[in-house]
C-alpha cells in the first residue's frame, strides 16, 4: 500500500510540474515580443512662435512657444549663471536672450511675436538679444499691467 501512494504521489507531483514549464515558458515568449515593439517620436517643427519677455527690477525671464501656447523653452538671467545685482543687467538680458533662442533652434524657430511685461531694465535688450540671434520679430507688444483709477485714497488724518 505504501508504493501505491507514493507511485500516485509521483504522478501527481510531476503533472503539475510539466503544466508548470509550459506556462513559464508562454509568459517569456510574450515578453520577449512587447519588448521589441517601440514607438519612435515624430520630430516637431515650429516656425512662429509667441515670446514672452518679463522684466522686473530683479531679474529678466524669457518663454518662448508655440502659437497654442506650449512651452517649447525658457531661460532668465539667473539660469545663465547671473546672480544677485547683475541679474538685473541689460547685459545678462541679452545673454539669456541668445540662451533661449539656441535652445528652441532644435524646433526650427525662425519668426516670433513678442510680448514685453515689465519695468526692467532687461526690457529693450532682451528684445535686441533675439534679434541678433536670428529671431525675424513680426510683432512687439508692451503688456504691461495697467492699474485703471488706481486703489481708492486714504482719508485725511484728524488731528
Amino acid at each position: 500500500m505504501a508504493e501505491t501512494k507514493e507511485k500516485k504521489a509521483d504522478k501527481v507531483v510531476k503533472a503539475p510540474k510539466a503544466d508548470k514549464e509550459t506556462k513559464v515558458e508562454k509568459v517569456e515568449e510574450k515578453k520577449a515580443e512587447v519588448v521589441v515593439k517601440k514607438v519612435k517620436k515624430a520630430k516637431r517643427t515650429v516656425e512662429k512662435v509667441k515670446v514672452y519677455v518679463v522684466s522686473t527690477f530683479n531679474n529678466t525671464k524669457i518663454t518662448i512657444t508655440d502659437m497654442d501656447g506650449n512651452v517649447l523653452a525658457w531661460s532668465s538671467c539667473g539660469t545663465v549663471g547671473f546672480k544677485g545685482t547683475k541679474k538685473s543687467t541689460a547685459y545678462a538680458a541679452t545673454k539669456a536672450a541668445e540662451d533661449v533662442l539656441a535652445k528652441a533652434a532644435k524646433y526650427g524657430v525662425k519668426e516670433g511675436l513678442i510680448y514685453v511685461r515689465g519695468l526692467g531694465q532687461g526690457r529693450q535688450a532682451a528684445v535686441k538679444g533675439l534679434r541678433a540671434a536670428g529671431l525675424n520679430v513680426s510683432m512687439l507688444s508692451d503688456i504691461t499691467p495697467v492699474p485703471h483709477g488706481g486703489v481708492r485714497v486714504k482719508k485725511p488724518r484728524k488731528v
